[in-house]
């Protein structure tokens, strides 16, 4: 860990909170940085990070400058801040670190101490302004009104992916309340891309209507899946008239299909308002370019071995349906590790409805189930325990030496896990 992440970290002790003031204070404090960015904010339940990267290596590939704020990283801190293809150097990251946290003391000291996130959010404000790329594609953190990126006033486009129950304790225990909390980044006038549906959409839309926000809905935008593999998949789509044949993409699942047409509709959008040209050519370049850590990814064959950062219920729906559509009556052993905050059962239910067996683990995440308590779990959702263990390091050698009887591994549950694992 480096000396600027363990003093960030320090700020920790403060908890997370939802709101704005500390972090505009904070802004202030450091020149605005926000002010000086062309910005796509982009919130949502699952497929934001996704999204984001889509967005970001589409632009790169027709050319633009951009830069990419996500949250959160899987194995090294300086994957949240990247520009131009390049995350944030170790001296870079120091030195914006020391403005950072200078400010954060001052605020400290008159009561009013930011959170860790907003820490990060405003290094990465700071490294933004200072690259001048052309564009900045903006991940909230956690809900969207009260997040810390909120405090983009005037976004080139709000985006909003998927909605579904995450964070209840946080953000409100119905998909309307969390949607309500999400649509808090659409700004007045400012146009809005929306991939949710059902109830979620209906109360974004109504923000977008009372703000005078033009909303484009790409949930209904249909498309074609031509190519179905565990290294990506291929559909053909078309956008207000426009054809997009042969997008090829590096991350698996009929939502990463989905994710890419809320994407595509963005970039539409920016094409409209005279901020990008078109290339198609450059557009599916793009496309294929993005890909994230722990989304589907597949680390090696015979067996599959992948990662994937399913954490709530939805997520793991999304897994289990990928991995029915390309590995039918496959073998699987799944290695899992959970938060207790999150929807557990819900999550094992799916899981076990594919799974031959399970290895349960631990993250060193204070909020980790131990393997005990979630191997019991998994046993209740009707789940066969192979091992447990509350070390990732000993779950990842078990299963090493079971991947002779299975035809596919797949590590899920909880992000901070994998993490452990890649590294």
């Amino acid at each position: 860990m480096s000396t600027a992440q363990e003093r960030v970290h320090a700020y920790l002790r403060f908890g997370s909170k939802l709101g704005l003031e500390s972090m505009r204070s904070l802004c202030a404090m450091l020149g605005n940085p926000e002010q000086k960015l062309r910005v796509i904010h982009v919130a949502g339940t699952n497929g934001k990070g996704s999204v984001c990267r889509y967005i970001y290596e589409s632009l790169r590939a027709l050319g633009y400058t951009a830069a990419i704020f996500t949250s959160p990283y899987v194995g090294d801190f300086r994957e949240r801040i990247e520009a131009n293809g390049e995350m944030i150097s170790e001296e870079k990251l120091e030195e914006l670190a020391d403005l950072a946290l200078s400010a954060a003391e001052k605020l400290t000291e008159q009561g009013d101490p930011p959170t860790e996130f907003e820490i990060v959010t405003a290094i990465g404000l700071l490294f933004f302004a200072e690259a001048g790329t052309d564009f900045t594609v903006l991940e909230v953190g956690l809900g969207g009104r009260g997040d810390s990126t909120n405090i983009i006033e005037k976004p080139l486009v709000s985006v909003i992916t998927q909605i579904a129950l995450d964070h209840m304790d946080r953000l409100g225990d119905t998909v309307e309340k969390i949607a309500w909390e999400k649509a808090g980044i659409i700004k007045p006038g400012c146009p809005v891309v929306s991939g949710a549906k059902g109830a979620a959409a209906k109360v974004i839309a109504r923000q977008a209507y009372e703000l005078g926000s033009p909303l484009t809905d790409s949930s209904g935008i249909r498309y074609t899946i031509t190519e179905k593999t565990p290294e990506g998949y291929t559909f053909d789509t078309a956008i207000d008239g426009r054809h997009y044949g042969g997008v090829e993409l590096s991350m698996a699942g009929e939502h990463q299909v989905q994710n890419a047409v809320t994407a595509l509709c963005v970039l539409d959008l920016l094409h409209k308002k005279g901020l990008i040209l078109y290339d198609g050519a450059a557009l599916r370049r793009g496309m294929k370019a993005a890909r994230l850590e722990a989304r589907f990814c597949v680390m090696s064959e015979h067996p599959y071995v992948i990662y994937d950062g399913a954490h709530n219920p939805d997520g793991a729906r999304a897994l289990t349906k990928t991995l029915k559509e390309l590995l039918p009556g496959a073998r699987i052993l799944f290695v899992i590790s959970i938060l207790r905050d999150k929807a557990t059962a819900e999550m094992l239910v799916e899981f076990a409805g594919i799974a031959s067996a399970f290895i349960a683990t631990a993250s060193v995440n204070e909020r980790t189930l131990s393997a005990g308590e979630l191997a019991a779990l998994i046993r209740k959702a009707g789940g066969a325990v192979t091992a447990e263990t509350d070390s990732a390091k000993e779950a990842y050698n078990i299963a090493k030496g079971l991947s002779g009887e299975y035809d596919a591994i797949i590590f899920a549950g909880s992000l901070y896990m994998i993490g452990e694992i890649m590294k």
